[in-house]
């Protein structure tokens, strides 16, 4: 809908995990490093966090769209699963046939990754969302990370989830599970107002954007504080100050309209809410009058003297 007002060949902001759209924080250039190290490497578990929205399930497509044709990726991307749920996607993922009991198909598999293995290719399995696996399912990922040669893991698992997947990982009963964690890495959200005034800018270019001030550095400033810099929030904020702008007939969108749709979707600033939206913030009450402060400072400044 404002796409031709803003100059723009699509919408910029989507909240959908489109690969193009990626934006690499030192944070993620990190978390693409242990990827590609610990897959080539034969690392085996490679252990992936991060809050929600900051970019997790986009890092991962964007690397999957660019593994070499000989990798073999099986993606889950539903952690609700059951353990006879959890070996049916793998097993169909991949391409193990010729099974019935769990016992057979582990036989199949480890053929398969054996053979794979020997001739150079590497197997991955990458589980999002796995915060959510039950403790019987992540129980049986840890015997997947048991197929393995001499010198290095047959299968390469990472799980990607939100920082409650660190808690999940420290149950006790998992510690057999932890120990195998040969990579742990972060995605952070973007640090200050500079980045994500870069990442605003890098989206609305691959959007096809013939200006990128659509923004405003007041509005910039105003986004980060209220999206505490999670690439996700950021995007939602955007989007609908861009549809606003538009109904407006803004060309730029200022500090003003991000602060309406901030109040809209109740992403103000702690600081700022309770406050009506454009009401200036007023200073800090005093606490004592001029002769007060007069007189506690002379008293602070004799109490140092003596000492």
């Amino acid at each position: 809908m404002y796409a031709e007002f803003y100059g723009l060949k699509e919408l910029p902001f989507a909240l959908t995990p489109d690969p193009r759209f990626i934006y690499f924080t030192p944070s993620h250039t990190e978390v693409m490093a242990n990827l590609h190290y610990g897959i080539e490497s034969g690392k085996g578990l490679v252990v992936v966090t991060g809050e929600v929205g900051t970019g997790k399930t986009t890092i991962l497509r964007w690397m999957m769209e660019r593994l070499d044709r000989t990798v073999l990726v099986a993606y889950i991307f539903n952690p609700r699963l059951s353990v006879p749920e959890f070996y049916q996607h793998v097993a169909t993922l991949l391409d193990v046939q010729k099974w019935e009991t769990k016992s057979e198909l582990l036989l199949e598999l480890g053929r398969a990754l054996e053979s794979r293995h020997g001739r150079g290719l590497r197997t991955v399995l990458i589980v999002d969302e796995a915060q959510g696996l039950s403790p019987h399912v992540l129980e049986e990922i840890r015997l997947l990370s048991n197929f393995e040669s001499n010198t290095a893991k047959q299968l390469q698992i990472v799980l990607t989830g939100q920082p409650e997947l660190r808690e999940v990982l420290n149950n006790p009963d998992l510690r057999q599970l932890k120990q195998r964690i040969a990579l742990r890495c972060v995605i952070k959200p973007l640090p200050n107002v500079e980045e994500t005034d870069r990442y605003i800018t890098s989206r609305l270019l691959v959007a096809g954007a013939e200006r990128t001030d659509v923004f405003s550095p007041e509005a910039v400033d105003f986004i980060f504080r209220c999206s505490d810099g999670i690439p996700r929030n950021i995007n939602n904020l955007c989007d609908n100050a861009l549809l606003a702008g538009y109904a407006s007939g803004d060309t730029t969108i200022g500090r003003q309209i991000i602060e309406d749709v901030a109040e809209t979707f109740d992403m103000l600033p702690r600081s700022d809410r309770g406050r009506q939206v454009g009401e200036e913030r007023e200073a800090p009450a005093r606490i004592f009058t001029s002769a007060g402060r007069a007189e506690l400072w002379n008293a602070g400044t004799t109490t140092s003297e003596k000492d």
